[in-house]
């Protein structure tokens, strides 16, 4: 079932009503007398309460439908068009349990469409919308990448150059280091560790003041490999091009990346995921474990890894980011070609990754694009730069596939068929 937004305002406007005052009063009647069933940091307790999954999943779709057509955007957009995203996302959402997404379509370098979609806040029953703030998770490194680049392109930063130069902080170790590996995922250095050991704890609210602070996390360790032979995703690699960029613009890299992306693209709500902050329109953050039960999302402190996966930001804001990079405002054309290029190890295979992007060849396109995911987030963001198209998917629950969303919708805007 879906919902045109050319129906009629009146119409659409009495419905949502009547669905949200049934929802609220249905939910927060049944769980009222639940309540004493329920552990303090669950949402939801479902042993042996098949109601509360269909609820919930009656009240994600209700929401779907409601919260939608105030949200979109419709400059370009068909409606039928319109009307398959839609399902497309109302059967993610169902499928998947996920309380909130939000939803960005970049097509002919323009913001043609954008929604929100279920619940940003379950506990309070705030609707998710366009402008919500979700968690970045990885795709935070696209950002990142950008204001390295610009910071090379502008004569501050020599991609080739130990990164020593720019965070005399690192320890020197048995191989040079440049930025170029770093942003490759070439460096040699390690990810997080399968055990956990030497990592920051899983719900740890510990603060990082700085680049610098952060590097402790891991600057002592040795690298897993010979930088340049061996292709090691690794988001601490990004902590240390955090410190670098401070090193080369002589600022912080929050406020760099403020100045030089942020700005200059329109995102006036993308910022760092300041866990003690009070943040306006910031989603909350969801987890569901092997039981089904849909949680509050363990405790984050981003603050050690901001370049790699410490951003927030909004499907519009990560739209306005696609515009601006198509549009050649943050990066000149053969910068943005240089960030896009497909990375090679020493023996001369190819790695799949650029500079802070994914690459691919799928349906006769070559694609650029990130996903994310990290407690309470799945995120995905694809670019065609051939068509000048793009997609945002923000989601507020970990473990789900926004990529397989991402890459639907793509092929809804794109009228491309299923044969990649």
């Amino acid at each position: 079932m879906t919902y045109s937004i050319h129906d009629s305002h009146t119409r659409a406007k009495g419905w949502r009503l009547i669905l949200r005052l049934f929802l609220h009063w249905a939910v927060r009647d049944r769980l009222s007398r639940e309540v004493s069933q329920v552990k303090p940091n669950l949402i939801v307790s479902l042993p042996n309460k098949a109601w509360t999954v269909q609820l919930l999943r009656v009240a994600l779709v209700f929401f779907y439908l409601g919260s939608a057509p105030l949200q979109a955007q419709t400059k370009n957009l068909s409606p039928e068009k319109r009307a398959q995203i839609e399902k497309a996302a109302s059967s993610f959402m169902a499928t998947n349990s996920v309380p909130g997404i939000s939803i960005a379509v970049v097509q002919d370098g323009e913001l043609v469409w954008s929604s929100g979609f279920g619940m940003a806040d379950l506990e309070n029953f705030v609707p998710a919308t366009s402008s919500t703030l979700f968690r970045l998770g990885s795709i935070s490194k696209p950002i990142t990448a950008t204001a390295i680049l610009q910071l090379s392109e502008r004569g501050k930063l020599d991609l080739e150059t130990e990164v020593q130069k720019y965070c005399p902080a690192f320890p020197k170790k048995e191989w040079p280091i440049t930025t170029r590996e770093l942003l490759g995922h070439l460096g040699g250095i390690r990810h997080y560790n399968p055990d956990g050991k030497g990592d920051i704890p899983d719900d740890s609210a510990k603060h990082f003041a700085s680049m610098e602070e952060s590097l402790q996390v891991f600057a002592s360790d040795a690298l897993i490999a010979k930088p340049g032979t061996k292709f090691h995703y690794s988001t601490y690699g990004y902590t240390l091009l955090g410190c670098v960029l401070d090193g080369a613009s002589s600022e912080n890299y929050v406020d760099y990346v403020k100045e030089n992306v942020f700005e200059p693209a329109g995102m006036e709500e993308t910022q760092a995921d300041n866990f003690f902050a009070v943040i306006q329109h910031r989603s909350r953050w969801y987890h569901k474990d092997k039981a089904g039960v849909v949680q509050n999302a363990g405790v984050l402190d981003s603050s050690y890894k901001i370049p790699g996966g410490g951003l927030i930001s909004s499907a519009d804001d990560m739209a306005r980011f696609e515009i601006a990079i198509l549009a050649n405002k943050l990066l000149k054309s053969a910068t943005r070609e240089v960030m896009w290029s497909p990375q090679k190890a020493a023996d001369g295979s190819q790695t799949g990754y650029a500079l802070g992007w994914g690459t691919q060849k799928k349906y006769g396109l070559a694609l650029v694009e990130h996903t994310g995911g990290q407690q309470g987030t799945s995120t995905s963001i694809i670019l065609v730069p051939e068509r000048r198209a793009g997609i945002v998917v923000l989601a507020n629950m970990d473990g789900v596939d926004s990529a397989a969303l991402s890459t639907e919708i793509l092929k809804i805007v794109l009228d491309i068929k299923d044969n990649p």
